[in-house]
């Protein structure tokens, strides 16, 4: 981490960033590339610097991302993180649609599961060649969710 000579926030490389923020730095790559993160500073050797807001960013990015948030659903986050005259009520309607949705993936995952388990129950695990597993994978036709 270096200051500039101007007396400005202290400012990180890209290794520095990523360390800080929890973020790859392949993915602090891409998130400048589509938009999500402003374009870096760069040395006069053309290196990336980036400073204290950039790495909060990019510890809101990778904490929107571990709740399950879609990077576009990130960006709208962002948005309405960076806009001080936003409605709370827009940040808890993207939040409830979001906790819908990963309601609908854990009943999916759940049913997975459920016919996981019936397979796996009625394998008998042993020198057999039949296994009903194998056999469910093959079929073409929709198997029940217990």
């Amino acid at each position: 981490m270096e200051h500039d000579n101007h007396g400005r926030s202290p400012q990180w490389n890209i290794g520095e960033a990523a360390r800080a923020s929890g973020v790859s730095a392949k993915m602090i790559r891409h998130y400048e590339a589509i938009g999500l993160l402003p374009p870096a500073r760069r040395t006069g050797a053309g290196y990336r610097l980036y400073g204290e807001q950039d790495v909060r960013v990019l510890q809101f990015i990778h904490r929107g991302r571990a709740l399950g948030f879609s990077l576009e659903q990130v960006a709208n986050l962002l948005a309405l993180w960076q806009d001080k005259g936003r409605a709370s009520a827009d940040v808890r309607r993207l939040a409830a649609a979001h906790i819908d949705e990963l309601e609908r993936k854990i009943a999916e995952l759940e049913a997975m599961k459920r016919t996981l388990q019936a397979l796996a129950h009625s394998c008998h695990g042993d020198q057999r060649s039949d296994c009903p597993i194998l056999d469910d994978l093959a079929s073409h036709e929709p198997c029940s969710n217990g």
